[in-house]
């Protein structure tokens, strides 16, 4: 996956730096939808001259360049999810948790709300809300 966003972003004509390969490598391998500051506090031990700023500006291009979806809710930071296939998001309501989920079948419902509607519909997304299964243990 690394490779491929790297090339993306040689083809962009954006220089690969160290920080910005470390920012691109950790939402890569993280699956819990960081916010910028989680990033930051992530690599601030092996970027120490880095800043929020850094990190921000970095996940703006990422964004701009579409290989990285912000996901914003309005009362909290947003958070930075890597994506390459279209998929939803399951949240705890207890501990802030999303977990990606697959859902074949949704595809069409973009030209079938258009359709309806007469929007021209961009995208997209689903979010379901609930409590994940280490909540309900503590709970139980």
């Amino acid at each position: 996956m690394i490779k491929g966003a790297v090339e993306k972003l040689k083809a962009s004509d954006i220089r690969i730096t160290p920080q910005r390969n470390a920012i691109l490598e950790y939402l890569i391998e993280s699956h819990s939808h960081p916010t910028a500051d989680e990033i930051y506090r992530a690599l601030e031990d092996r970027f120490p001259n880095m800043s929020v700023a850094t990190v921000y500006n970095n996940l703006r291009l990422f964004t701009e360049i579409g290989f990285v979806k912000e996901m914003s809710y309005g009362d909290a930071s947003s958070r930075f999810d890597f994506t390459q296939t279209k998929h939803y998001h399951a949240i705890c309501t207890k501990c802030g948790k999303i977990i990606d989920t697959f859902y074949p079948g949704l595809e069409d419902v973009e030209a079938a709300t258009e359709k309806l509607t007469g929007f021209k519909i961009a995208e997209h997304r689903l979010e379901l809300y609930g409590i994940c299964p280490e909540c309900q243990e503590k709970e139980a």
